[in-house]
């Protein structure tokens, strides 16, 4: 029995760190849009500022320093849970009281400084959910991390909308933001399950560490410079560049970037990441796993990544049919994909919850073949009528096509138990020591497909039509299906890795 309220009280808090993860990602995001718009900032300047996310993408790069480095009155992941926690809802707050048409810089400054205070949450919400749920725990685990992470997405996307049009005052909505995340400081603070049996961090001199970190920046940035100057050398004028050149160099850069700054650091003393690196690629099938992280959810990323653009402009669905069906109700149904997913790996292995939650994946995509195959109205439609949840409103009745919602509901609910499956691989092939790092960099990889296939995709549906950029959708997601099979026996022993580090 003490076990059992032992499990519920770390499931509870994953679920509450999933939500205060998800919450500051729009306000950045689309709440901070949707503010800049209503106070008239122009367009492209809005689009400008979406690069305050950056940090998001580049978060491996200070993890080492929060595995390294403890909070001796709290802990190491409960300390900086805490600390950054608590700086999100101080630098929330003081956004609530800057105006971007006075004081530009400041605004685009401290919007960089909650994206890096919130890419830090997710570094070490990350690491404590490896490091504290049992190893059967973690298929459930994830699900609800999924399920709490787009309860956040909802306040802080949905609901701020509508608080803001109520209250005709986004500062009192951010206002309102800091409040949340000032209470996630408290419960992390009181509430928070400690991690059982702590691996302390790496015993390494502190000042060299710091060295390292700076000297891992200078030599990122100068594989960036040596690449643009490679480029400019070549004849490439970057103005005139198309997308694919433009690509390119992002992903030369890179390349060459990365390992630059990795050598850099090795050279300098960066005890922890160079030692958290070789303690993953010691790691039998090292290389493999990166490769079917990039692949795993790659058509599922193809497919999702141009589907509101089909919606408006292909299928020529209102926004409002969008809004409701895309935005509101598939919000929901990969809570409940997240949540059955969880439910189904607590039978399954993590190798049959991924196969089994791939090929769904897979599937999946031919609902928007069959959408652009068929058209609108194919399977007629119905009405949905006027409702009120408190979160959002629904005024006059509308009609609702039964095929959009068909494919929309199979890909948001295959799309959320893969999520929760991947999620548990990533916490397998994480050490408790470095699990901040591990974690970190792995999800970086996973995103690849999420950050660089757009631009690919825009081209694509251009060249072959819409029905044919579903099937490729399909086509691309075999390979991970392929590279899973293949490596079933690698994704077996790491599982059972785990369940015997954790029962030792």
């Amino acid at each position: 029995m003490f076990k059992q309220i032992q499990r519920l009280q770390r499931l509870t808090a994953i679920l509450f760190l999933g939500f205060a993860s998800g919450l500051p990602l729009a306000l950045t995001g689309q709440a901070m849009q949707a503010w800049l718009t209503t106070d008239g900032v122009a367009i492209a300047t809005i689009g400008f500022l979406a690069l305050v996310g950056m940090p998001y993408t580049f978060k491996f790069l200070w993890a080492p320093l929060m595995d390294r480095f403890e909070p001796s009155w709290l802990g190491r992941r409960r300390g900086w849970l805490v600390l950054t926690q608590l700086f999100l809802a101080v630098s929330i707050y003081y956004l609530s009281t800057i105006s971007y048409t006075t004081s530009p810089a400041t605004f685009a400054v401290i919007a960089l400084l909650v994206t890096f205070l919130s890419a830090s949450q997710d570094i070490v919400i990350d690491a404590y959910r490896t490091d504290v749920l049992e190893a059967d725990e973690r298929g459930i685990g994830a699900s609800m991390s999924v399920l709490g992470y787009r309860m956040g997405m909802i306040l802080s996307g949905g609901i701020a909308l509508i608080w803001a049009d109520q209250w005709q005052s986004w500062s009192r909505v951010y206002q309102m933001m800091s409040g949340v995340m000032l209470f996630s400081a408290i419960f992390s603070l009181v509430f928070l399950p400690t991690v059982k049996s702590e691996i302390k961090p790496l015993n390494s001199d502190p000042k060299k560490e710091l060295l390292g970190f700076l000297a891992l920046l200078l030599g990122v940035l100068a594989g960036v410079y040596v690449t643009r100057f490679a480029f400019m050398a070549a004849g490439i004028d970057f103005a005139e560049a198309s997308k694919w050149v433009q690509l390119a160099y992002v992903l030369v850069s890179l390349s060459v970037a990365l390992p630059m700054g990795v050598k850099a650091a090795q050279y300098v003393g960066f005890a922890t990441l160079t030692q958290s690196l070789s303690s993953y690629f010691n790691q039998k099938s090292a290389w493999a796993f990166l490769i079917l992280i990039i692949l795993y959810k790659l058509g599922d990323a193809f497919a999702g990544s141009l589907f509101t653009p089909f919606l408006l402009k292909g299928m020529l669905f209102t926004q409002i049919e969008v809004g409701i069906v895309n935005k509101i109700i598939g919000i929901w149904l990969t809570i409940i994909g997240a949540f059955l997913a969880g439910l189904l790996m607590m039978r399954f292995t993590l190798f049959q919850a991924l196969m089994s939650f791939g090929v769904l994946q897979l599937l999946s995509n031919f609902g928007f073949y069959a959408l652009a195959i068929l058209g609108k109205g194919a399977w007629g439609s119905f009405t949905l009528m006027p409702f009120d949840l408190g979160f959002v409103a629904v005024t006059v009745p509308t009609q609702i096509d039964s095929l959009l919602m068909s494919a929309i509901a199979l890909e948001n609910i295959t799309s959320g138990m893969g999520t929760a499956a991947f999620v548990a691989l990533l916490m397998s092939l994480c050490s408790n020591q470095f699990s901040a790092t591990h974690y970190a960099l792995l999800s970086a990889l996973a995103a690849v497909g999420r950050i660089y296939v757009s631009p690919v995709a825009g081209v694509l549906s251009e060249s072959l039509g819409w029905p044919n950029f579903f099937l490729f959708s399909v086509v691309t997601a075999v390979p991970g299906v392929v590279m899973l099979w293949w490596m079933r026996e690698s994704v077996y022993r790491i599982s059972q890795k785990h369940i015997e580090q954790k029962s030792s």
